[in-house]
């Protein structure tokens, strides 16, 4: 490997993981606010695609951040995207007797590590 291939790589995930959207969305029942800061994803696909969320009958807002707000109840930190290649860390916060049934999607289908 080249001598200077080396600081740009780590430069590019350090960059990747600077990177983070703070995802609030209100329903008639239901209001959910989470922060997914990215680790892998491609900059584009994570502000695009992930970033997105199509949520039927949902009042969606995104906010995009360098890093997820503290307060968070829980963190799935390197959560593996389902199909996929990519990690990120997924904070929630709300109401924290959620976490009952994310710690065992983090751990499981995730294949994270629930803080």
């Amino acid at each position: 490997m080249r001598a200077w291939l080396l600081p740009a790589l780590l430069l590019l995930s350090v960059e990747a993981h600077a990177e983070a959207c703070v995802v609030h969305s209100q329903g008639e029942r239901l209001e959910v606010k989470l922060c997914q800061e990215n680790r892998s994803i491609p900059t584009q696909l994570f502000r695009e695609g992930f970033c997105q969320p199509q949520m039927q009958g949902q009042k969606v807002e995104v906010a995009f951040v360098d890093n997820c707000p503290a307060g968070a109840f829980g963190v799935c930190r390197n959560a593996k995207v389902s199909n996929q290649p990519y990690r990120q860390d997924i904070h929630y916060y709300g109401v924290a007797s959620d976490a009952r049934y994310l710690k065992p999607f983090c751990e499981a289908q995730s294949q994270g590590k629930w803080e």
